[in-house]
């Protein structure tokens, strides 16, 4: 005697609940991500709002104008950029690196400028640094 087989029931994968699971994870990421175009170093610089100081001959002096000039003890430079400051600080500090480097700037200087003082006064070897307020020379007048 031979007996029917029953009819087996077809196997299926059902995909509707994976694509409601993708498309709830790809929600949760857009609405999580944050995306920021900014790529610089954020520093907030001081703002002066005293007097300049009188200058001393014990240290050497580097103020920066909202332009991006340099003074090196009061004279501009002619060029902003790190050789002309490696030049004027070499000659003005005569290879003392131990005299006090004084840099002068406030929150209209930008700061990529201020970082360049940094960088070349460790790389000459100055180790007495110190920023400090100041408005700029050509913003006094």
């Amino acid at each position: 005697m031979k007996f029917p087989r029953p009819s087996q029931e077809e196997i299926s994968v059902n995909l509707t609940p994976l694509i409601d699971v993708v498309f709830l994870l790809l929600i949760f990421f857009m609405v999580s991500t944050t995306f920021d175009d900014k790529t610089q170093l954020s520093i907030t610089l001081p703002e002066a709002d005293a007097a300049p100081l009188a200058q001393s001959s014990d240290q050497v002096e580097v103020t920066i104008t909202s332009t991006g000039d340099y003074l090196v003890n009061g004279e501009k430079l002619a060029a902003s950029d790190s050789k002309t400051l490696r030049t004027a600080l070499l000659k003005l500090g005569q290879e003392k690196t131990d005299l006090p480097l004084q840099i002068y700037a406030d929150a209209n200087v930008a700061y990529q400028s201020v970082v360049r003082v940094y960088d070349v006064a460790g790389q000459l070897g100055f180790v007495k640094l110190s920023l400090t307020t100041r408005e700029s020379p050509n913003e006094a007048q």
